[in-house]
């Protein structure tokens, strides 16, 4: 036997016969058993000794055959084997010696935890610590590849990021999924219950919830670790429902725990009876009793809506709660109607309505008698029904009882559904017509309450708003000229917040009733709709609104809508939609429509394109996604320019990103000769002037195709006779509100030509006078249009100055808009939801200030009877109008410095108090400051300004506390030009904390109804708040930045140790929402790192680097350093960074870092660094992997020459093997291969296999 392997070996060593086929031959045949003593051991013998010569696929399959043999040693194997046992564990050790690099450690790595993966099947002691050490020597290499503190991380919902992979769970483990089977610490690989659980909690988190479970709507699937999630929020809810403390954040806190339940048991992503059930389990033992009426509040919500389409067994488990939780063997007392909580209390009686129902129906009878404890209250219910008492609407909540009891019996419903209906629709009798002059209205003006709305079920809060829909449909189709109730438009807007009637609510106006409104050609109707989405709703969903936004375009096409009135309206609400879109919303969105651009575009208004450029311009910028490519919107900038030929003023190309700025320098469209344009206007006026015939002079003026030049007639009109033939109105008429646009266009142009070359002040003040009359006294022009138009006109040099002096003429001398604004705002509150009298007010504001539209001073001039019919006003005026507009003009405002100093401050000072009316003046702000950050940053007091201006006029309405922390305002307090402060490292810590307590769920914040606030939950709030006080500070972004990063960096040794990571996250939050001044310094930190005495010099110490940095165990063991803190940093503000703002991380490596990067310890750190990120990466930008990767091998080639001995080279080859088989594979194998060959003979000894390398070869060259 030992001659002829001696045979085979020679046979082999002389090139007659391939090794691997003589290896399996020994391996395949039945005598290779440990039992069988000698064979066993030569053969391994053989094989130890020709293994060498095999290609690195051959030594693994042979590795998976030997590796099965011994893990098929039986543990009970003693020491009379010791022979067999050392033979196979040397062929082990030799094929598993890194030095010998017979294939990747990382496969060999790879296969051994494939065959340990059950646990059950562990190899012999002989060899388990030989398997356990391979094991462990790969912990550095998971150690480089994870976040620290991961597990503690948490998104602000809402917020730009929180759609990225990075907070993707799996569905069936809630566990992170994880690259390879590297010995992750237990830390990332436990069920991320808590992450999901603090998402959940979270208003409006539904989308964020699917997105981190990769849910669809399209498949109905269960998720039982989501199911399981919202019964622990439910025991949650009731243990802090146990708790003594205000009544509201406990509310709020059921309401949304309420629609969370709805919306995941409605698409079948939890079932409803498990989880009744587990609330059972896990309620049972807890003695909770506070929360129950909460709790069958929170059921009954579900059971009333879906017990007519399910089985009754569905619903049947709710009763085991009852018992569980309603001991009493006495009455239950009925409660007070009066106070809101009744409907809670009488919940449970309810559901056992909504049961016996159910039964009756299905022809069942239900195992149990009706509970004693419910007696009184089903008694007290039916009295109604039973003596047919009259029931009518008042101030207790009798109605919503019933109605909530018997929404599922229609023979009992209509009757209280019936009154709800009628106290806001107008009876029968009373059907007066609705206009904002017609002040004798009989019709209900006071909408249902926001408390009476919480106190129905979803149930009832469909049906009735199925019958407010049903009703506005039926007005045109029965040609009624009953009008819209106001006190059923502000229900139906109020009904419309509740996002767990999605398909009825939002839904059913966009995709139902705008349309069909539209079709019965509705114009007043419609008019009231679009009025009540731009002034009423919130949180409406981002494909809703760019929905109606491409309706609103097309419906701006249609001959009907060519009326002054609805023109202005279908404008203004394109506008607030465009202008309202969040940054993070707008790529997402708009690449939605890649292929048919048009869509979302004007056909004729060069403003609203603009506009929604302007959109996509602030997106691009705050996002960071400058550097990202823009071919998703190339397609949607060209069909811009071919809809709507405009140009850009270079001031407003400065601010743009690079790439915007780039596209519209090569594609200006030409700018009108102004001369020219004079002569024309000339010319047209010798026109009007000789020509003596009616008929001919409309007939000249208003037909189409001919320069848009009439309101610079009208103009000159004023300035030379003032006053303006009484023929203008039927011209104005005839060229009807679609056209005026273009002439209106060209007016600016010529009015600014004018301006700009009159001489004295006297003639311009009687120029800006006659442009008064044209808005106030002939109602011609609309203020907000004419603004709109002058601002986003693209004008040069002095022109441009001209333009902002003209506007500010406008807004600021003149009495009349200044007094509307003053009184608007005094009489009024942004704060609707909470008003009865909204109407009366509006009905008041418009009689004092009644807003005419069809030039009715030039009819009054020429006898004529009016000829309009106003479409019914009831939310807008001028003012509301006006606000997105003064948006645009300050950041125009803003772009001319320092070209001119044109003040922002007199415009803020004047009209500021606006802002109380605007929908999201944080976000505004915050929009402002980030993207004008280097206008801003030498002019700490139009900062100041701004921020005193903004949040200043919502004071009336808001606590002290409700946004800027007490030493910024007492900053506020002082006078305008002081903006001498420095603040210390506590003013940080004390920002820094806010941001971590309100993340935790310890909002210092007061407590605020989020369904009507601009943000969706407190954290977004609270990140926003934050950011603006930071951009505002009077003091560098670089100096901020450094600040922000001292509040861990120094100031760890005061912060609480088990929440370093809470405040590390705020930390991450916070920068990444900021410019890129204040985050780049983390690039200077890490660069100083680099050259620190822990990194910068190859370490004789007896602490490895992966000791050092491993910040987990130094951290509870007090012993970290500055760079493990930084590194933890680091990836807290990564983890949060936007892809455009990670995708600069590449020409970092190349440009700051790689050139210092000297010993393997600064490698090292590197690679901790960006090596956690590469699975992200490589889900939302694989590129970067392949830069970064490039960028590591030149840095091993700068660290090979650079030192003389390599300490950790199998930890770095294990990391690059792990990149490639996670990540690059082949894709850069031809540009790392001359780094490889560059590298010494160990090195290029292990890492041969990357590129399949000859050492043979480069050892000859």
């Amino acid at each position: 036997m030992q001659t002829l392997l001696s045979l085979l070996h020679h046979a082999v060593t002389a090139g007659v016969v391939q090794p691997k086929p003589v290896c399996d031959a020994l391996l395949a045949t039945d005598k290779f058993h440990y039992t069988s003593e000698e064979y066993w051991c030569q053969s391994l013998c053989l094989i130890q000794k020709i293994v060498a010569g095999i290609d690195y696929k051959g030594v693994r399959d042979l590795l998976k055959a030997i590796f099965d043999k011994a893990l098929s040693i039986p543990p009970t194997v003693n020491i009379s084997m010791m022979r067999q046992l050392n033979t196979i564990s040397g062929v082990l050790e030799h094929i598993f010696d890194r030095n010998a690099a017979l294939l990747p450690s990382y496969l060999i790595f790879d296969d051994v935890q494939k065959r340990l993966a059950s646990k059950t099947n562990w190899p012999h002691w002989k060899f388990a610590k030989l398997v356990s050490d391979f094991v462990d020597s790969f912990q550095p290499c998971a150690q480089m590849v994870t976040i620290v503190g991961r597990s503690k991380l948490r998104p602000v919902v809402g917020h730009s990021g929180t759609c990225c992979t990075v907070w993707k769970l799996d569905p069936n483990t809630a566990k992170f999924t994880m690259k390879g089977q590297l010995p992750y610490s237990a830390e990332v690989q436990q069920p991320q219950t808590e992450l999901l659980r603090y998402v959940l909690e979270q208003p409006y988190s539904r989308e964020m919830v699917c997105s981190m479970l990769g849910l669809s709507k399209q498949q109905k699937q269960r998720c039982p670790v989501l199911e399981q999630e919202l019964v622990a929020l439910v025991v949650r809810a009731m243990e802090k429902s146990e708790q003594e403390g205000p009544e509201e954040p406990i509310e709020l806190f059921w309401q949304n725990l309420s629609s969370q339940l709805i919306y995941f048991v409605l698409f079948q992503y939890a079932n409803f009876p498990h989880m009744v059930l587990a609330l059972h389990d896990q309620l049972v033992g807890k003695n909770l009793r506070k929360g129950r009426d909460h709790l069958m509040w929170v059921l009954l919500q579900f059971i009333s809506g879906s017990i007519t389409k399910n089985p009754l067994n569905d619903f049947l488990p709710v009763m085991k709660l009852y018992d569980l939780l309603y001991p009493e063997k006495e009455p239950l007392p009925f409660p007070d109607v009066t106070k809101p909580h009744c409907t809670r209390a009488l919940a449970i009686t309810s559901i056992w309505v909504h049961l016996t129902r159910k039964a009756q129906l299905e022809k069942v009878r239900l195992q149990r008698p009706l509970p004693h404890a419910l007696a009184t209250h089903l008694e007290y219910l039916q009295q109604p029904f039973v003596s047919n008492t009259t029931l009518s609407f008042g101030n207790d909540y009798w109605i919503s009882l019933l109605c909530n009891a018997y929404s599922t019996n229609q023979e009992y419903f209509m009757r209280p559904m019936g009154i709800l209906a009628e106290a806001i629709q107008c009876s029968q009798r009373n059907q007066g017509s609705m206009s904002s002059s017609n002040s004798n209205t009989p019709n209900p003006t006071h909408p249902l309450g926001m408390n009476v709305l919480d106190s129905l079920t979803v149930h009832t809060k469909m049906s009735l708003i199925h019958n407010v829909v049903t009703h506005v449909m039926k007005i045109p189709q029965a040609k009624s000229t009953v009008s819209l109730t106001p006190a059923l438009i502000e229900t139906y807007s109020r009904l419309l917040v509740y996002s767990e009637i999605e398909s009825l609510g939002i839904k059913g106006f966009i995709n139902h009733l705008l349309p069909t409104v539209f079709r019965q050609q509705a114009w007043g109707i419609l008019h009231t709709l679009l009025e009540m989405f731009s002034y009423r709703l919130h949180h409406i969903q981002p494909h809703y609104r760019v929905q109606l936004l491409s309706h609103l375009h097309s419906l701006a096409a249609v001959p009907q809508t060519n009326q002054t009135q609805l023109h202005l309206c279908v404008e203004s609400t394109a506008l607030k939609l465009i202008t309202g879109l969040g940054s993070a919303e707008v790529q997402p969105q708009l690449s939605r429509f890649q292929t048919e651009p048009k869509t979302l575009l004007s056909s004729e208004s060069e403003e609203l394109n603009k506009a929604l450029i302007l959109t996509l311009a602030r997106a691009i910028h705050i996002t960071g996604s400058e550097t990202l490519s823009m071919v998703w919107c190339k397609e949607l900038l060209t069909t811009a320019m071919q809809s709507t030929p405009h140009s850009w003023s270079s001031l407003t190309l400065l601010s743009f990103p690079h790439s915007l700025s780039e596209f519209f320098q090569q594609h200006q469209a030409q700018r009108e000769n102004k001369a020219q344009l004079k002569r024309s206007v000339e010319e047209e006026y010798r026109k009007w002037k000789t020509m003596s015939n009616e008929n001919d002079i409309i007939a000249h003026f208003s037909q189409q195709g001919t320069p848009h030049l009439f309101l610079c007639l009208l103009w000159k009109m004023l300035l030379e006779n003032d006053r303006i033939s009484p023929l203008a109105y039927k011209i104005l008429d005839r060229i009807g509100a679609r056209a005026l646009s273009s002439h209106l266009r060209t007016f600016a142009d010529f009015l600014v030509f004018e301006v700009s070359n009159s001489v004295g002040g006297q003639h311009v003040n009687k120029c800006i006078d006659a442009l008064n009359d044209l808005i106030w006294k002939y109602h011609v022009i609309s203020l907000d249009r004419l603004i709109l138009c002058l601002a986003l006109r693209s004008f040069e040099g002095n022109e441009i100055q001209v333009c902002f002096f003209i506007i500010q003429m406008l807004l600021i001398r003149p009495s009349e808009f200044k007094n509307r604004v003053l009184d608007f705002v005094k009489d009024n509150s942004p704060e609707h939801w909470k008003q009865t009298d909204w109407h009366e007010k509006h009905l008041a504001f418009n009689r004092k200030y009644p807003e005419k539209f069809y030039f009715e001073g030039l009819q009054d001039l020429s006898g004529q009877s009016q000829q309009h019919t106003y479409l019914p006003v009831y939310f807008g005026n001028i003012c509301l109008r006006f606000i997105p507009v003064m948006d645009i003009v300050i950041h125009r405002f803003l772009e001319l410095y320092p070209v001119a100093t044109i003040s922002v401050e007199s415009i803020l000072d004047h009209l500021g108090c606006l802002y109380k009316f605007h929908d999201r003046p944080l976000t505004y702000l915050y929009n402002t400051l980030h993207y004008y950050e280097q206008k801003l940053k030498d002019r700490p007091p139009l900062k100041k300004k701004l921020v005193a201006a903004i949040t200043g006029s919502l004071k009336d309405i808001r606590s002290g506390n409700w946004a800027l922390s007490e030493a910024y305002l007492n900053y506020l307090q002082r006078p305008t030009e002081d903006t001498s402060w420095i603040p210390d490292l506590d003013y940080y810590i004390g920002l820094v904390g806010r941001m971590a307590d309100t993340v935790a769920g310890r909002s210092p914040f007061p407590h605020t109804d989020w369904r009507f606030n601009e943000f969706p939950n407190p954290a977004a709030h609270a990140l926003h708040v934050t950011c603006i006080e930071l951009m505002a500070l009077p003091i560098s972004a670089a100096v901020v930045g450094n600040a922000l990063l001292d509040v861990v960096l120094k100031g760890h040794t005061v912060l609480l140790r088990s929440s370093i990571e809470n405040w590390m996250n705020a930390i991450g939050l916070i920068l990444t929402a900021l410019p890129e001044p204040y985050w780049a310094v983390l690039n200077d930190r890490i660069l100083a790192a680099l050259q620190g005495p822990h990194l910068a010099t190859s370490s004789g110490s007896k602490q490895s680097i992966f000791q050092l940095l491993s910040f987990s165990s130094n951290h509870s063991s007090i012993t970290e350093v500055q760079c493990c803190y930084l590194m933890a940093l680091v990836h807290a503000v990564w983890y949060h960074a936007s892809v455009g703002q990670i995708s600069q991380i590449p020409h970092i490596m190349r440009d700051r870092f790689k050139p210092v990067v000297k010993t393997e310890e600064q490698l090292l750190f590197l690679c901790h660094l960006v090596a956690p990120f590469f699975q992200r990466m490589g889900s939302e930008r694989s590129r970067i992997v392949m830069d970064i990767t490039m960028e590591l091998y030149e840095m091993l080639e700068n660290v090979d020459k650079n030192c003389e001995q390599l300490n950790y080279i199998d930890q770095i080859t294990d990391l690059l093997y792990h990149i490639k088989y996670m990540f690059t594979g082949d894709s850069i194998k031809t540009e790392i291969e001359r780094s490889i060959r560059n590298l010494r003979p160990a090195l290029q000894r292990r890492l041969r296999f990357i590129t399949h390398l000859n050492i043979e070869e480069t050892a000859a060259s």
